[in-house]
């Protein structure tokens, strides 16, 4: 079994920004999503992303005007985030999330951590640690955001095989094993090399972490939700300190 990190250096990291739309798509989107719900620079204008991959997230951001830290393991996602970048204000690092607080130059105004970043933790309490050091490390009225898919409730058979997405070039399946508190999941890539495909293979454990969870552990460090929602199987997440 490979560690979240080799699973996408391995696997995912050629193939992500495609899987996810496109690059142009993913910065639309999340910047979209930014200004539906109205994050914008109030105060330090710092915003910490976790688990930043390509930069989705954190280029929207700094577009929006915040001076963006961006923390991934994956230094090829790291340097596509740069390549894309431009001039923003935005610093990649190449460390784990859970010692984002090392990187701060003083209390950060957003914090986010989402599209599945969140599951690649090795347990629960790795999960509560971080919301610890989340918390301490936002100021006053500083909001958390995350994002991530909802595995509490078990698919079976043959709906565990899922199309994740293909044209005539790639075909990427997932298929999902479920075990008490994760689910392995083993992610099939064939890609077209001339008159032949080949396959790229690999799996990791995400945490199966329900929305319930999730809220209870928030509100136990003294967060105040702003919006707590799923759908389509996503959950999503914004409070404020």
């Amino acid at each position: 079994m490979a560690t979240a990190q080799e699973h996408y250096e391995q696997v995912l990291a050629d193939v992500y920004s495609w899987m996810l739309g496109g690059f142009d798509y993913g910065i639309h989107k999340n910047l979209e999503f930014f200004q539906k719900h109205e994050i914008s620079p109030m105060g330090s204008s710092r915003a910490i992303d976790l688990g930043a991959g390509c930069g989705f997230q954190s280029i929207p951001l700094a577009q929006l005007g915040f001076s963006v830290t961006a923390i991934d393991l994956e230094q090829k996602l790291l340097n596509e985030l740069k390549e894309n970048s431009g001039k923003s204000t935005i610093v990649t690092i190449q460390d784990d999330l859970i010692n984002f607080e090392q990187y701060l130059q003083g209390k950060a105004e957003l914090i986010i951590c989402m599209t599945d970043t969140l599951l690649h933790l090795e347990s629960k309490d790795k999960v509560c640690s971080l919301f610890k050091k989340i918390f301490s490390s936002l100021e006053d009225r500083g909001k958390f955001i995350m994002t991530f898919r909802d595995l509490s409730q078990e698919l079976s058979e043959l709906d565990r095989f899922i199309p994740v997405k293909s044209d005539e070039h790639i075909i990427f399946t997932c298929f999902l094993e479920y075990e008490p508190n994760t689910v392995k999941v083993h992610d099939l890539i064939y890609k077209k090399d001339h008159n032949s495909w080949k396959l790229n293979k690999s799996f990791y454990k995400k945490l199966r972490l329900s929305k319930q969870w999730i809220d209870h552990q928030l509100e136990d460090l003294g967060f105040s939700k702003l919006e707590s929602n799923i759908e389509h199987g996503l959950v999503t997440t914004i409070v404020t300190k």
